[in-house]
């Protein structure tokens, strides 16, 4: 693959990634759909076109399993019902957040070790979220921000979960497929709430068709091009990309607490990102 390939399809991936909590936070905000709805919408959407996609490589290895379709499910829902309260850049800044955290956290505890510099970085990354959920004027709700490392932390378990499973897409489809049926018992669960429009209906399914179901496509065809310290490295830019847009499509403000506690997090998780290889 071209380098110039790599680059384009790593950049689609970010946006994708970015645009799930734009897509969310739009719906949410200016349409009537209610969580559930687009949770489901989002899952079954997602799920259908992986499926369409795996049918092209039937004979790549993988089917995903119930335990990690129920991971997926909890970030998703918690993810949809966080954003009633966040903005689209806290809730992108707590989730990525979170989701390192449990990675490096879960490297903690199987043994792995820390250089001088990493501790440095992962106590700054920590510092600056407690700065963020301090009470305040522009400190975030703290039930959207629980459910929003509810997520994270879900998001975090699923991806070490999946990690050595056979294809990731194919994978990614079995789970998909499995969270179905848990989006329609949330959808029945929560039937007293529900309220759907054709706005909303269309940012759930471009949520779960193009930002999940083909940015994740696109991020596995790109992956295998990328260390590992490139790849999470990478990351570090959704946040940014999500403020940005929430900004300019949301008319979201950008508050220097927001401004400050995002280079607290994102930096600290960059040095011990950085650092991996000297551990």
């Amino acid at each position: 693959m071209s380098a110039t390939r790599v680059v384009v399809l790593t950049v689609l991936a970010m946006i994708a990634f970015a645009g799930n909590s734009l897509l969310c936070r739009l719906a949410l905000k200016n349409t009537t759909i209610d969580a559930a709805t687009f949770t489901s919408l989002r899952m079954i959407s997602g799920a259908l076109v992986l499926w369409l996609l795996v049918q092209s490589r039937r004979r790549a290895e993988g089917s995903g399993s119930w335990l990690s379709a129920a991971a997926l499910f909890t970030y998703a829902a918690a993810f949809s019902f966080a954003y009633l309260d966040l903005t689209a850049a806290t809730g992108a800044l707590l989730l990525f957040g979170s989701v390192q955290a449990t990675m490096i956290s879960r490297g903690l505890w199987i043994g792995e070790r820390l250089t001088p510099v990493q501790w440095l970085g992962f106590v700054t990354a920590v510092g600056g979220l407690v700065a963020l959920l301090l009470p305040g004027l522009s400190a975030p709700p703290l039930f959207g921000s629980a459910l929003m490392i509810a997520a994270g932390l879900a998001w975090g378990e699923y991806t070490l979960r999946g990690k050595g499973k056979g294809d990731p897409t194919v994978v990614t489809a079995g789970n998909f497929m499995r969270t179905v049926p848990m989006a329609v018992v949330l959808s029945v669960v929560a039937y007293g709430q529900f309220s759907i429009d054709a706005a909303g209906a269309v940012y759930a399914i471009m949520s779960g068709a193009l930002a999940s179901g083909v940015g994740y496509a696109i991020w596995y065809a790109a992956l295998p091009a990328l260390n590992v310290t490139v790849a999470a490295t990478t990351q570090l830019s959704v946040p940014v990309i999500a403020t940005l847009g929430g900004a300019v499509l949301l008319d979201e403000p950008v508050s220097m607490r927001l401004v400050l506690t995002s280079l607290a997090i994102l930096g600290g998780i960059a040095l011990v990102i950085l650092n991996k290889r000297k551990s």
